[in-house]
C-alpha cells in the first residue's frame, strides 16, 4: 500500500523562491476536486469551520482554530494510518468539505475508515456524495485498501444517506461505541468492500 501516493507526502511542496504551492488534486468529478489536506489550509478550514457550527453540531466537530487545526491536520499529513482530503466545489472553488480517512490498517486487512463533513452552503447538493465516490476510488485503486467503514451515530440521517448513497451497508450498531463532546456515543457501522463496488468499480 503506498499511502504516498495518495497525500504526495502530504506537503506542501516548495515552489519558486520558497513559496509554498498548492498540491495537485489526487482525484476530480464533474463538480468536485479531492486534494490533500496541508497545514497551510488552516485559515480557510477553520472559517468555514466556525462558519459550519449550527450544520455540525451534535454530530461533528472539526477544528475552529490554529492550534487544534494544527493538531487534526499534523496527524493526517504525518501519521502513516491517516490521510485528509479537502473537497473543493469546481465551479465556484470554495471549501465545500473534507474526507478523513483513519486508522489505515495494511497487510491482510487493507482497511480504513472514513469521516467527512460538508460546510455550510455546500451540503445537500450531491457535492459530497461525488466526493466521496472518488475517496472510494482513490483509496481503494491508488491506495490498495479493500475495505473502508464509515461509524455514524443513529441520528445523523444525512451522514447515513450519503454512506447508503455510496454504496455502503449496514452491518451492525456498537452502543457507547465513540467518545465525542464528552459521551461515549451509539454508532451503526457501514462497510464498504471492494466486491461491493463490482467490476467496473
Amino acid at each position: 500500500m503506498d499511502r504516498n501516493a495518495a497525500t504526495e507526502d502530504g506537503t506542501t511542496d516548495p515552489g519558486p523562491g520558497g513559496a509554498a504551492s498548492t498540491p495537485a488534486p489526487v482525484a476530480e468529478g464533474p463538480r468536485t476536486t479531492l486534494r490533500p489536506v496541508t497545514l497551510a489550509d488552516g485559515p480557510e478550514f477553520t472559517a468555514r469551520a466556525r462558519e459550519s457550527r449550527e450544520l455540525h453540531r451534535p454530530w461533528l466537530f472539526p477544528p475552529t482554530d490554529a492550534r487544534a487545526y494544527a493538531v487534526w491536520a499534523g496527524r493526517l499529513v504525518h501519521d502513516d494510518d491517516r490521510a485528509g482530503y479537502l473537497v473543493h466545489e469546481r465551479a465556484t472553488g470554495a471549501l465545500a468539505g473534507y474526507v478523513a480517512v483513519n486508522n489505515i490498517v495494511g497487510g491482510a486487512f487493507r482497511c480504513g475508515a472514513l469521516g467527512y463533513g460538508a460546510f455550510a452552503g455546500c451540503e445537500g447538493r450531491g457535492l459530497m456524495s461525488e466526493a466521496l465516490g472518488l475517496v472510494v476510488a482513490h483509496t481503494m485503486d491508488t491506495l490498495g485498501l479493500h475495505r473502508l467503514e464509515i461509524n455514524v451515530q443513529p441520528g445523523n440521517a444525512p451522514s447515513i444517506a450519503l454512506a447508503r448513497r455510496a454504496g455502503f451497508r449496514l452491518e451492525g450498531f456498537s452502543p457507547d461505541f465513540l467518545l465525542i463532546d464528552g459521551a461515549w456515543r451509539d454508532h451503526e457501522r457501514w462497510a464498504l468492500t471492494q466486491e461491493m463496488r463490482g467490476p467496473a468499480g
